[in-house]
């Protein structure tokens, strides 16, 4: 996926539909990758340190899931052994406000 051909869509109608945000980003593991994507490319052994309690299949189908649904991209350097680096879509990047104001909820309400 390139990040240069992004360009957003601008919605016609604007649908009650937070279902369908929270399918990009509901997972358990989700919002933990994002926040260590806000800050830098990772690798997924920094991932994998960075969320201790992820275990490698989780981290792994939340790495996919996210990929799937254009949030991040990965990149892959053909070095021995392979070396992957994860990073955010412009998509990703702009749930950084979303999650932040979550963040700040959170810190009010609970």
């Amino acid at each position: 996926m390139t990040t240069s051909n992004y360009v957003p869509k601008e919605p016609a109608v604007i649908e009650c539909n937070i279902e369908r945000t929270l399918d990009v980003i509901g997972g358990k593991w989700a919002f933990l990758v994002l926040r260590e994507l806000f800050c830098e490319k990772r690798r997924f052994g920094e991932l994998q340190r960075l969320i201790p309690a992820v275990s490698p299949r989780a981290l792994t189908s939340t790495l996919r899931h996210l990929e799937s649904q254009g949030v991040l991209e990965r990149q892959v350097f053909p070095t021995v052994p392979v070396t992957v680096e994860y990073s955010l879509t412009p998509k990703g990047t702009d749930l950084h406000n979303i999650l932040h104001e979550m963040k700040l909820w959170a810190a009010k309400w609970t």
